[in-house]
């Protein structure tokens, strides 16, 4: 699995190294929530992403959080107290909530109206789903 990850990642020109270790990513979506409200989430997304994937980085890591979050120009110490607080778990939860009822189980997983697909997909596949999801198509 890990070589399609680092296939596609070249044939997109993303960064990806070869991690050694499999990090939980709760905090960091947790902060990723915080990060949204501050208007600032996809770049903390890109660069939690990197940190992670291309760098091996350990994303549940209070330090690496702030220091990720710094990078994109959020306060660190802002960024640990809404990481330390807890108060972004109900929203993750809500999110993994949705994610089960939708029958999401891997990320990436693409949904349009009741159309999923699941993994890494090719453009043509993702130019699929949407097609049939704004026809009212069957399920894909």
């Amino acid at each position: 699995m890990l070589e399609r990850l680092k296939a596609v990642a070249a044939e997109e020109g993303l960064p990806w190294g070869m991690r050694t270790m499999t990090f939980n990513s709760r905090r960091a979506q947790e902060l990723g929530k915080w990060a949204e409200e501050q208007g600032k989430g996809e770049a903390f997304h890109s660069a939690m992403f990197h940190a992670y994937f291309a760098e091996g980085q350990n994303i549940y890591d209070p330090a690496v959080l702030t220091r990720q979050a710094g990078k994109v120009g959020l306060e660190p110490d802002e960024a640990l107290e809404a990481v330390e607080s807890g108060r972004y778990a109900q929203a993750v939860d809500d999110d993994w909530s949705y994610s089960r009822q939708r029958g999401i189980s891997a990320v990436p997983s693409f949904l349009a109206g009741r159309r999923l697909l699941v993994g890494a997909q090719p453009y043509n596949q993702l130019k699929n789903l949407i097609d049939a999801a704004r026809t009212g198509g069957g399920l894909l």
